[in-house]
């Protein structure tokens, strides 16, 4: 229990606009009209695309990556290289200026 009015609705769309089941989805979307209304379908598909918007921000600007996250997307990062991003602009921004 959520102690949110259809939280457990709101729950369910947030893991499914996360995953790939596309059937999934428009159930989460269907559960939600049939409680809340179109209206709140909207507005939730418009929050959970302005907390998409607001990670890349973040990630764009430098934000730094919280201790936990790091701990948890350790192996990823280095799988994908990702960690040498920022050594990588380092490096162009240095050559940039001179």
């Amino acid at each position: 229990m959520t102690g949110i009015r259809h939280g457990g609705l709101l729950i369910e769309f947030a893991d499914a606009v996360l995953g790939d089941d596309e059937k999934r989805l428009a159930a989460a979307r269907a559960a939600i009209v049939d409680a809340m209304g179109e209206a709140a379908l909207v507005d939730a598909a418009g929050i959970a695309g302005l907390f998409n918007a607001i990670d890349r921000v973040a990630d764009a600007t430098g934000a730094p990556l919280e201790d936990w996250k790091a701990d948890e997307t350790a192996a990823m990062r280095a799988e994908l290289g990702i960690d040498a991003f920022a050594a990588t602009r380092a490096d162009l921004e240095e050559a940039s200026v001179t």
